[in-house]
């Protein structure tokens, strides 16, 4: 027997390729009049004045669809929805190519400064949302991530259905990636050389430091060429920690060319796309979990000494 589909249960379109975020309303002792008081105060880090435009503009929906305004009650036991959009977005001039798509997956190549996910100052500029535009599709999910300064090789799940088989083969290491970068040349190192280092969170929030204790991040690191004080380097990670690559040649004092992080923090002008990372996510090969067949993917960008 089938189960009927109530509009309750019916996610609101995509708006401009941004899908609506849904917000749970609890029961509260002391439960404030207006929605807009709770939604200020649960997500203190927006401000009130947002909140207000996007009520303005349309953008709070009831669970059935239905415009919210800005004297709606607090109604506990419900969901409501809203759309995130920002006034002001940095255009990034870069486009991804798309190298593959089936049923289940589209393989995208991402140019350097470009966000996987709406986060922080952009939304319309990340790969996500350009792709949910492009296809049409809003269940397109990541299933790995790249930096925004790393550019290269990366899938996006399109059906939820398989989403999870595919963010296995990523849990269980059965993925094959293949990085490059340019950084210094150090006649002192032999390569190839394995590292296995500690990685946790590190100040700022967003780097991530060298720890004592047992390794959770390995990497082989091959060297391709050298030319005038600087290497093409070949990286080959077993897994898959944040800023794991920047932050191994680092620890080799061979920091990536252009990295705004390490050895410390440099904040760069937003507007500045003069300097890429020098770090490409080259390849990536796998046996297809659902077809069984090998499939492998090469970014088209080049990095060069």
């Amino acid at each position: 027997m089938k189960s009927q589909i109530t509009l309750s249960d019916l996610q609101p379109p995509m708006r401009d390729g941004v899908t609506a975020s849904k917000v749970y309303l609890p029961c509260l002792e002391n439960p404030p009049k207006r929605l807009l008081n709770y939604l200020c105060d649960h997500f203190p880090h927006i401000s009130a004045k947002e909140w207000q435009q996007r009520f303005e503009d349309q953008l709070i929906l009831d669970m059935q669809g239905q415009i919210l305004l800005i004297d709606h009650p607090y109604t506990a036991n419900t969901h409501i929805y809203y759309y995130r959009f920002l006034a002001h977005e940095i255009a990034v001039p870069f486009e991804e190519k798309i190298l593959f798509e089936n049923d289940d997956l589209i393989v995208v190549d991402k140019p350097h400064f470009l966000t996987i996910s709406p986060s922080g100052q952009y939304i319309q500029e990340t790969l996500l949302v350009r792709l949910k535009k492009t296809t049409n599709n809003p269940d397109l999910t990541p299933i790995h991530r790249l930096d925004r300064e790393t550019a290269g090789v990366v899938l996006f799940s399109k059906r939820p259905q398989t989403r999870g088989i595919y963010q296995k083969m990523f849990a269980d290491r059965l993925v094959k990636k293949t990085y490059q970068a340019i950084a210094p040349y150090n006649p002192d190192l032999v390569f190839p050389l394995s590292v296995c280092l500690r990685m946790e969170k590190g100040e700022p929030f967003y780097t991530m430091q060298v720890t004592e204790g047992t390794a959770n991040s390995h990497t082989e690191i091959e060297m391709l060429e050298h030319h005038q004080g600087w290497a093409k380097y070949q990286l080959y990670p077993s897994t898959g920690k944040q800023h794991q690559l920047r932050v191994h040649l680092n620890w080799l004092n061979i920091a990536i060319k252009y990295d705004p992080f390490y050895p410390e923090v440099m904040h760069k002008d937003p507007n500045d796309f003069s300097q890429p990372l020098q770090l490409l996510a080259h390849k990536i090969e796998f046996i297809d979990p659902i077809t069984q067949q090998q499939l492998c993917f090469c970014s088209a960008y080049e990095l060069t000494l």
